[in-house]
């Protein structure tokens, strides 16, 4: 987590999706890969996942977002980016960190797909059992 002159720069993380977060005083503008959020995330959840640390401290319309995001689907990648906006927003004012931390925006969540084991189909599911 970095801050030049008017942008700050956090990492956020879910699954395998990795968003690099540049925040930076502004109108409330977000933008994903090179396109409008609206436009790179199809669904409204992933729209909304993305702004809801901003909407929690009430400061949607006054930060503007730029994110590059790579690797998962499009939910892990929203949840990604409100990874890094809530660790770029606790830079910028470390009096929202409680607020955040309390909503569990700053905790990476580990869950990963577990891997498969050898002798059985599945991470969890065996071969089918015959007695006889």
């Amino acid at each position: 987590m970095a801050t030049t002159d008017t942008r700050t720069y956090a990492t956020g993380k879910r699954k395998t999706a990795i968003a690099r977060i540049w925040v930076a005083p502004g109108t409330g503008g977000m933008i994903v890969n090179g396109k409008p959020a609206d436009e790179y995330f199809e669904r409204e959840t992933s729209r909304m996942i993305a702004r809801q640390s901003l909407n929690l401290i009430e400061q949607l319309d006054q930060f503007d977002v730029v994110a590059t995001v790579h690797g998962g689907g499009h939910s892990a990648q929203a949840e990604a980016m409100r990874h890094g906006i809530s660790r770029a927003i606790c830079v910028i004012d470390p009096e929202k960190r409680t607020v955040l931390k309390r909503a569990g925006f700053l905790t990476r969540d580990a869950r990963k797909k577990e891997r498969k084991k050898y002798g059985q189909p599945g991470a969890r599911k065996r071969f089918q059992y015959s007695k006889r």
